[in-house]
């Protein structure tokens, strides 16, 4: 991507930096030097700092005092660690979501699993563009939930969840089908508030997740 110097600088150096890392254009354990960073986009350093910090807290760097930021490592295993904290967070947000969703909230609710499942039916699939549908049902969920917290811990998962999914592409193809049911179960289980069904079917598609994960990193 082109950089472009927006009004909120350091959130966008971070979303910059944080497209080169998901994509492996920044390789893991890779560092990051912040003066080099700042004359190649022509910004402060402070301003680089500040989008080290956001990148650190998205779990896409790590930041060593007296040695600086680094890509952080990911592989199969880190992976795993990875996925298994955000799965409890899903199931968290899952549970919410059955107690609290509202009629009013059914039409969105459905029309965000929709394009997900449309995307999934289409030839060639373009992963990229199916890995953000999904991420906008969790979005679509925690806006009905009304949980801060839990939204913005989801949200720092996000950019390293879908580093994973990237860098496993050709993998995540091979799923689309457990996916796609996945994302036709759901609904109904939500929508029959049946909280132990939901969470059944989130685990078995985070140890599917897993699975294909592994297998894209080991």
């Amino acid at each position: 991507m082109d950089f472009q110097v927006p009004n909120t600088l350091a959130e966008q150096i971070a979303n910059f930096l944080a497209e080169r890392i998901m994509t492996g254009e920044i390789r893991p354990g890779e560092r990051i030097q912040e003066a080099t960073l700042a004359s190649e986009l022509q910004v402060s350093r402070a301003s680089v700092k500040e989008a080290l910090y956001t990148l650190e807290r998205w779990h896409l760097v790590e930041i060593t005092p007296r040695k600086g930021a680094s890509a952080t490592q990911l592989n199969a295993d880190s992976a795993t660690e990875l996925y298994d904290v955000y799965l409890h967070l899903l199931i968290m947000l899952a549970t919410r979501l059955c107690e609290r969703w509202q009629e009013a909230d059914r039409a969105a609710m459905l029309d965000t699993v929709a394009k997900v499942t449309s995307l999934i039916r289409q030839p060639g699939t373009d992963i990229t563009r199916m890995v953000e549908a999904s991420f906008d049902v969790m979005e679509a969920c925690c806006e009905v939930v009304g949980n801060p917290y839990l939204t913005e811990a989801l949200s720092n998962f996000k950019p390293a969840v879908s580093r994973a999914y990237y860098l496993g592409a050709d993998h995540y193809r091979q799923g689309l089908s457990t996916i796609n049911t996945f994302f036709s179960e759901l609904p109904k289980a939500v929508l029959a508030r049946d909280t132990a069904q939901t969470c059944s079917l989130i685990q078995r598609f985070a140890e599917h997740q897993k699975r294909l994960i592994r297998r894209a990193l080991g």
